[in-house]
Formats: C-alpha cells, structure tokens, sequence
C-alpha cells in the first residue's frame, strides 16, 4: 500500500530486456533505502515492484535493482523507460504513516495519454485521454494517481480529465517532464471503484426483481 506522495525522482542508471523480464537499476539518495530489505515493495511510477538487492552507488546514492515482468511492461510505461530517464519512487506505507494523498495500492488499471498543457504564473494543468477502459471512474473533485503521485481531478469530459499541479509538485515528480503525447500510468481511487460498482451491480438487481 502506498499514499500517491512522491518521495523522489530515481534516475533510470540500467534497463534491459531479456527473455521478456525487464531488468530496472534507479539511483536514489540513500536515506531513502535505508533498512530496506529484499523482497520490500516500492513503486516506481506508481507500479509496485520488488526489490531485488539493493547498493552502494556513492555517498549520496544508492541503487536498487528490480525484474519486471512481460505482463507488467503490456499495461504500464514501464517498457518504454529508458536509462537516463528519471521515475517517480515511493516506499511502501508502514502502520502509523500519514497517508497525505490518498490509498494507493501499485496495480495500474490503465494508462493515459497527454493532449494539452498550459501554464499559468507558475502552475501548470495538464489534460489527458485515457487510452483504456475506466471512464466511470472519474469524476471532477475525485482522485487519481498518475505515475504514482496522488492528484485531484479537475475538469471531466468524455475519456478525458484535466489536473492542476502546483511547482512543488513539479518539481518533486517526473509529471513536470511530461510533453504533449506522454504516456503516464493511470490507478483509479479503489473507493470509487467499489461506490460505482456497487451501485452498478444494485441497479442489476433492481431491474431484475
């Protein structure tokens, strides 16, 4: 489980594909994988992945390495990252945290395009197509997470969606490097899903009796 609260942008230092697992190294400032032990969960862009061993890199950085496997890569963004890149990285929730964002589980529903930005004085909205199934489940005021970074809802329309993001935002999370045709990873909020669903699955019921 995890909260949508980026914690930093990891550079991508290796990537490659063998025998349909992706092998993923992103360095990350080592205060951030202290005690962090083999099999932990952490997600990157917002996919939860286990970690397979983790190193020194220098003074500052460690490095984390993950396997990432062919039916993770069909849904995600994460077959298209390349090294250099730089992905969002968040540990995952322990008893007593503050969840600032939201509950976020790390399983992606789908991914989503970037059709429009604007900027205005410093804040930035961005507006997005999704390029799956899952309309029902956004509404304006709600949330969503998008590369793992919990956000509110803007503007609806039919398959498209519109978030507002502050520079602090910006800054700490690759969502500041997006361009128009970006593909980011999309997790709806899980109450609405089962508000939705439930309320699907009673009207059923009622039409029937």
């Amino acid at each position: 489980m995890f909260t949508g609260i980026v914690q930093s942008k990891a550079q991508v230092l290796f990537t490659e594909i063998k025998n349909g697992i992706r092998h993923l190294t992103i360095k990350v400032e080592t205060e951030l994988s202290q005690q962090l032990t083999l099999g932990a969960s952490i997600a990157i862009n917002g996919v939860c992945l286990t970690v397979v061993s983790v190193a020194p890199h220098d003074e500052k950085y460690s490095e984390i390495n993950f396997d990432i496997i062919d039916e993770t890569l069909r849904v995600t963004n994460l077959n298209a990252i390349e090294t250099g890149d730089y992905v969002n990285f968040e540990r995952s929730l322990k008893v007593g945290d503050e969840i600032g964002g939201h509950q976020v589980s790390g399983h992606i529903h789908t991914m989503a395009s970037v059709i429009k930005i604007e900027e205005n004085q410093g804040n930035v909205a961005i507006k997005f197509c999704l390029l799956g199934e899952g309309r029902k489940y956004i509404f304006e005021k709600g949330f969503i997470s998008i590369n793992g970074t919990s956000l509110t809802l803007g503007k609806v329309t039919d398959g498209e969606f519109a978030v507002h993001l502050i520079p602090e935002t910006l800054e700490r999370t690759n969502i500041g490097d997006l361009v128009q045709g970006s593909e980011v990873n999309i997790e709806f909020d899980q109450q609405t899903i089962t508000i939705v669903d439930t309320i699907e699955r009673m009207n059923l019921k009622l039409a029937n009796a």
